[in-house]
């Protein structure tokens, strides 16, 4: 089992339209630990860390999900398998 942690960054209409909550609430359905919070420059920033299959499967429940229509683009940068959060939350900018 590998473990991996990433942090995305979503751009397009990600704010004021319930996107963290989405988030969660499909993490919810995973085996995975994180934050996401929006950022001041209209972006929003996820952090995820688990068994690398079930990243990869929830990133991808997110891009099929209805968030799907507000993502323009979407970054993604590796940080270290030993990043661990407790649970899945929402931070407050």
């Amino acid at each position: 089992m590998s473990c991996v942690a990433q942090k995305i960054h979503y751009e397009g209409r990600v704010q004021g339209v319930g996107f963290r909550y989405s988030v969660r609430q499909i993490a919810k359905g995973f085996d995975v630990t994180g934050t996401v919070r929006n950022l001041p420059d209209d972006r929003v920033e996820l952090c995820v860390s688990g068994e690398a299959a079930e990243v990869t499967d929830f990133l991808t429940a997110i891009r099929e999900s209805a968030l799907a229509g507000h993502i323009a683009r979407e970054y993604a940068e590796n940080l270290s398998p030993e990043t661990r959060w407790k649970g899945f939350t929402i931070l407050q900018p």
